[in-house]
Formats: C-alpha cells, sequence, structure tokens
C-alpha cells in the first residue's frame, strides 16, 4: 500500500516541535524512530496530515544516570542504546531483558523506549518492568512540563494521557531501593520476535527474606499494563519461600482479565501469567539477595 501524502518536519529544538503539534492540532503526529508510525501508515491506520519527527533536536536521546536522582530515558533514545548503556544494565536489567526480547535488531536499532510507551500496546514489553520500578513520564507542552506516573499514563488500547499540544520527552525511573530486585519474563506464541502473548513485570523490596514491598506488573492480558495489587497485598509482610512464589502466580492468573485472539486463548494467558509470575519473582528474590 502507498503512503498517504504527508508534510514532514524536522525542527532542532523542543521549542519549535512543541509550537508545530500546537498550532498544527488534529492530524499531527510525532515521529521517534518510527518503527511503529510507519507500519500502521502502510497499513492504512494512520493517517496523519503531518510527521514531525524529534530525532534533530539535541539532548533529547540522552541515558543519564546518577545515584540519586536515578535513570533518566530521553524520547528519542533507541531501545539498543538502553539495553547496552553500562548503568542500566547494572542497575537496571530488567529493563535490557525486556527490550532484547522485542522485535529484532533493525527495530531495535531504529525503535525508542518513548514510541513503545506512546504507542500504547498492551503488549508493550517496556511497560511492565518501568511500572514495577515505579516509572514516570515528563510531558512536555509549551506551558511547560508535568511528570505523571508510568501506570496513569495508559488509557486503553492505543489510547494515552498525553493532551493536545504535548509530547513526551523524557521516563525517570528512580534508584533501586537497597535490598531490591526487578525481573521481566514474558511470553509469545511462536518465537521472541513476535508480539508478546503475556509479560509480567516484578519489583521485590525485601527486608532479610520477608517481602518490604511487591510490584507485580502483567502485560498483554488487560487493555492496559495491569497492577496485579491483590497479589502485591498475598505477599506484602511474607517470609520467601518457592510455595509462596507459586501462590501469588495463581493469584496473579486470577487477577489477569485477557481475551482470546490470534496469538493466544485467553485460559492459555491466565496459564501462562501463573508460570512468568512465579519466574519472575524468582529472579526477582535471587537479584535482591546479591544487592
Amino acid at each position: 500500500m502507498r503512503l498517504p501524502k504527508f508534510d514532514y518536519f524536522t525542527p532542532t529544538s523542543l521549542e519549535a516541535a512543541l509550537t508545530l503539534i500546537s498550532e498544527m492540532g488534529e492530524g499531527a503526529h510525532i515521529l521517534a524512530g518510527g518503527t511503529d508510525v510507519m507500519v500502521m501508515m502502510s497499513h492504512g491506520r494512520l493517517k496523519p496530515k503531518a510527521l514531525i519527527a524529534l530525532q534533530g533536536i539535541d539532548g533529547l536521546n540522552e541515558i543519564r544516570f546518577d545515584a540519586q536522582n536515578g535513570l533518566t530515558i530521553g524520547a528519542t533514545a533507541h531501545l539498543a542504546d538502553v539495553a547496552s548503556h553500562p548503568d542500566v544494565l547494572n542497575h537496571y536489567p530488567a529493563l535490557p531483558t525486556a527490550i532484547l526480547h522485542m522485535a529484532n535488531v533493525e527495530v531495535r536499532n531504529m525503535g525508542t523506549v518513548a514510541g513503545n510507551l506512546c504507542n500504547a500496546a498492551p503488549s508493550a514489553d517496556t511497560a511492565p518492568p518501568l511500572i514495577a520500578m515505579e516509572a514516570k513520564v515528563t510531558l512536555s507542552s509549551l506551558n511547560g512540563e508535568r511528570q505523571l506516573p508510568l501506570d496513569k499514563f495508559f488509557r486503553g488500547p492505543g489510547l494515552t494521557a498525553l493532551e493536545k499540544g504535548e509530547i513526551l520527552t523524557a521516563i525517570h525511573v528512580p534508584p533501586p531501593p537497597p535490598s531490591s530486585g526487578a525481573s521481566y519474563k514474558r511470553i509469545s506464541a511462536r518465537c521472541g520476535v513476535d508480539i508478546a502473548a503475556g509479560g509480567v513485570g516484578v519489583m521485590s523490596v525485601l527486608d532479610g527474606e520477608i517481602f518490604k514491598q511487591a510490584r507485580i506488573v502483567l502485560g498483554a492480558v488487560a487493555p492496559v499494563p495491569l497492577r496485579a495489587t491483590k497479589t502485591e497485598a498475598l505477599l506484602q509482610g511474607q517470609t520467601w519461600s518457592q510455595e509462596l512464589a507459586l501462590k501469588a502466580g495463581a493469584k496473579a492468573a486470577e487477577e489477569a482479565k485477557p481475551i482470546s485472539d490470534v496469538r493466544a486463548s485467553a485460559e492459555w494467558r491466565k496459564k501462562m501469567v501463573a508460570v512468568l509470575t512465579t519466574r519472575a519473582l524468582e529472579e526477582a528474590y535471587e537479584r535482591a539477595t546479591r544487592r
């Protein structure tokens, strides 16, 4: 299918990009990596009157970490660069795991974490581990900036909390707490290149062998990434054991709200949530005991 006609803008400052998106309004679309946008356009699901590319804006591709403020990922930072960044690998290993199981090398070299989030697919791989690690997003407009917890960003499949004239400019992840560990586990029907049929992000904070805090986020089994709050409550204050991890997996499966589609049945997805939650808790526990 031929792409529809559209205007293409390459602003060199954030202010210029924000001015364009504000003035052009409905029909203008932001382009970060383009791996989702171009596919939607080629399939006729997106027909923008204008594309506003962000790649030419200095500093928007930054990946920065410090022990006090944590991790900052700019809107045009490529997935591959985030996954290979030494500080991300050292302090946030669940995120590289999620990225390296996404798509293929070519997509990871072009796509961005911000784009993966803004696409708002229920199966977005970066969302569960980032939400589990209490990430926030910066939404910028000509009126200034606002920060929003990532678990409040998603409103439905393809829908986000972005308001008219806003651009997601950065993702912020706080420093990992002491004695904490995070993990992401996912599964697809055929192989890793496929879109996830189920995914689980976990963050565990331990006090010795006791769960001081647990955050569990389910992907691809609800309209938006789903916090498994009942499962978190089950773990709170409990002493780690394999039996407890299995119980948590079963509880998470109860909380999942999957549908049946071309990638998997709802019944299969629920069973996989139980398995993935247990495995993610095991890995998060192992990482927490090493910190």
